[in-house]
């Protein structure tokens, strides 16, 4: 399996145990005005519906709770529903900053969270760990450093796969445009153009959130395009495809980002012939992996869905976790802050890439991926190992 620059090998992972501790003998977190306050702005309501993230980060934060708390404390979790509506964002931020008094943000997952709150949380000197980075300045605020890979750096990636291990010669690229994603998007393209001294052939930005698209397929295959990265979600994705069954078209590998990795997809899909390959934000979901046992007991025991989404709300929560085990001295905002700019690098079994928040401009950690390709109506394993993008580490 190749990669740009190499693949990501592992190191020694250790795991903190979540039973009443304080993550070393010099570093005794204290909370003497009570349970720590964390806080997370999902869209919940009204477009979509994000919540198996917070979900998930609260069922870790009350495994950890059950246990006994990091060192006698405990986490009070509150989740904040955006509605999909730019003002209510901002009135839940104000809300979780100035009235419950959060020391961070973590596990949230919304389309516009980002782009309306990196500035507020910037202001007040308050950082957050999104579950699931969507917009272009979850990847690019001072405040804001997600868990997940993110669809920007993994168009880059999956350009990279079809190149080098599907043998692509002719890639070609279609995306859905919803706010300031364009830029975003070019720039991914560009970095693959820059690593690989190749160029994209055919980019098309134009690609409807809805309605016909027979056209666009037809130009793909028109082109001569071998591989074509759409940004397509669930309902789209599966449209796509069919269409392409219908025009009887062969020879073009279809790739998809992780917000395609459903099992929906793969019901929808399962008699279709064509080549159809997403990449993953962390350790596949649905498989019964090592990697994933212990986001699986936990969502178990809680009850809840086991989803890409829920992974990155577990995680999400082990990273707020391990940076408050690490603090000697009261959790507050100004020491979760100071925790988390200090750059600790947080290794997870479940992630191809070391997260690190840091002290910078902009946070994109993740860059790793594993490749799966729908095979018969089942998800299958194509990389066994991390797909990566150099720095990764």
């Amino acid at each position: 399996m190749t990669s740009i620059g190499g693949i990501l090998t592992g190191g020694i992972f250790t795991m903190l145990a979540i039973s009443g501790y304080a993550s070393s003998a010099q570093a005794a977190p204290t909370c003497k005005n009570g349970p720590i306050q964390v806080g997370a702005i999902s869209t919940i309501t009204g477009l979509s519906d994000f919540s198996d993230a917070p979900k998930a980060t609260k069922a870790t934060f009350d495994q950890l709770n059950d246990a006994g708390g990091i060192n006698g404390c405990k986490i009070e979790f509150t989740i904040a529903d955006d509605k999909g509506d730019p003002q209510v964002a901002a009135q839940a931020a104000r809300d979780l900053i100035d009235n419950k008094g959060v020391v961070a943000l973590a596990g949230g997952a919304s389309h516009l969270d980002c782009a309306v709150n990196a500035g507020i949380y910037n202001r007040n000197g308050i950082l957050s760990v999104p579950a699931v980075g969507i917009d272009p300045l979850c990847f690019n605020a001072p405040s804001i450093s997600p868990v997940n890979v993110g669809p920007y750096t993994l168009s880059t990636v999956m350009l990279d796969y079809a190149a080098k291990d599907l043998g692509a010669k002719k890639l070609c690229a279609f995306f859905i445009i919803i706010g300031g994603t364009k830029e975003a998007y070019a720039n991914a393209l560009a970095a693959w153009e820059k690593a690989s001294g190749k160029k994209v052939a055919l980019v098309d930005m134009t690609l409807p959130p809805q309605g016909d698209l027979t056209p666009y397929v037809i130009k793909a295959r028109d082109t001569g395009c071998d591989a074509v990265l759409t940004n397509q979600v669930e309902p789209g994705a599966v449209q796509w495809v069919k269409t392409a069954d219908a025009q009887k078209i062969s020879g073009i590998n279809w790739l998809f980002l992780a917000a395609s990795y459903t099992e929906g997809v793969a019901k929808a899909l399962a008699y279709s012939k064509q080549p159809i390959y997403i990449g993953t934000e962390w350790e596949p979901y649905t498989e019964n992996s090592a990697a994933n046992s212990d986001w699986t007991k936990t969502m178990d025991k809680a009850g809840l869905k086991k989803t890409a989404f829920s992974q990155g709300g577990y995680l999400a929560a082990k990273v707020m976790i391990d940076t408050i085990s690490g603090i000697d001295g009261e959790v507050t905002r100004d020491s979760v802050t100071a925790a988390l700019k200090e750059g600790k690098k947080l290794k997870y079994p479940m992630a191809g890439s070391t997260y690190v928040f840091g002290d910078a401009k902009a946070h994109s950690p993740m860059k790793s991926t594993k490749v799966m390709q729908l095979v018969d109506g089942k998800w299958t394993v194509k990389t066994s190992d991390w797909y990566s993008l150099p720095q990764a580490e």
